[in-house]
């Protein structure tokens, strides 16, 4: 079992950063691949970035490519998600997820824990 907390959401003008941090429960946090997905309101769940176990392999939404990154220190069972170049559109929930399994996934459905989710409001 696996518990996740979301943090360093909040309100920022675009073009501006914000880095969010997903803490993770448990002694086997490297066996787990990672992601972070987002959903604006009326719109589906979609991936933003995904991380394999060791952090060597990552993956990205089209729309995020280039402005967001996504990393992970398996020391403090931690990942983060730095992003840069803001804009109004993504603005969201976002939510860190774990799969049960060291491979990289984009599909929410091969997620096993959720965390409750942090929000994210970019201003025009």
């Amino acid at each position: 079992q696996v518990q996740l907390v979301e943090s360093g959401g909040g309100l920022v003008q675009a073009g501006g950063s914000l880095r969010l941090s997903c803490a993770a429960s448990g002694r086997t946090f490297s066996s787990y691949a990672m992601g972070w997905f987002r959903q604006a309101p009326g719109k589906e769940r979609e991936l933003v970035a995904a991380i394999n176990w060791s952090g060597a392999t990552t993956s990205y939404g089209d729309s995020v490519k280039g402005r967001f990154t996504m990393s992970r220190d398996n020391a403090k069972n931690t990942v983060y998600l730095q992003m840069n170049s803001l804009k109004p559109e993504d603005t969201a929930v976002y939510y860190c997820a774990a799969r049960s399994t060291r491979i990289i996934s984009s599909y929410a459905n091969n997620y096993d824990y959720w965390g409750q989710g942090t929000q994210v409001t970019v201003s025009s």
